[in-house]
């Protein structure tokens, strides 16, 4: 198994709790993260350690389903959640650094076990460019989602 590890930041003109509430809000996460769609797969909001949801990755229906659980859970600062599934295996860190009242820092880290043994280590060279790139651009997309002025926490 390879492990990798892909730390992509942001700063953001919002306060943290705007950000936390923002990036926190599993099912809301298609608006900001290219390619996503996300459904809760247990009760309440997702907000609280162990709880589960579903993200698929794609376009229209080719994708693939990656199940999570949220592994660490300390608002407004931090949340991992554990991919479960068969293409994704690792750790997905959020983290938000309050930067001052009304400028946050989020760090999106991936520490991932790259599929398909030889191959995926292999290929992975090829791939990150492209997968850092993507999260550049739907980081790009939530911090104008959180700079807006109508985004509040929780809203």
């Amino acid at each position: 198994m390879t492990l990798t590890e892909l730390v992509v930041p942001v700063e953001i003109a919002a306060p943290a709790d705007v950000v936390w509430h923002t990036v926190t809000d599993w099912e809301r996460q298609g608006e900001w993260i290219l390619g996503t769609r996300v459904r809760a797969t247990g009760p309440g909001d997702g907000r609280r350690l162990g709880a589960r949801f579903t993200a698929f990755t794609g376009i229209g229906p080719l994708g693939f389903d990656d199940p999570m659980e949220v592994t660490e859970w300390d608002p407004p600062r931090c949340c991992v959640v554990h991919h479960l599934g068969r293409v994704v295996r690792g750790d997905g860190v959020f983290t938000v650094t309050e930067l001052g009242p009304h400028r946050s820092r989020f760090d999106w880290c991936e520490r991932l076990e790259l599929p398909l043994g030889r191959l995926g280590a292999f290929g992975w060279p090829l791939v990150r460019p492209l997968f850092r790139a993507g999260v550049q651009h739907s980081l790009r997309r939530l911090a104008r989602l959180c700079e807006s002025p109508h985004r509040g926490p929780g809203g």
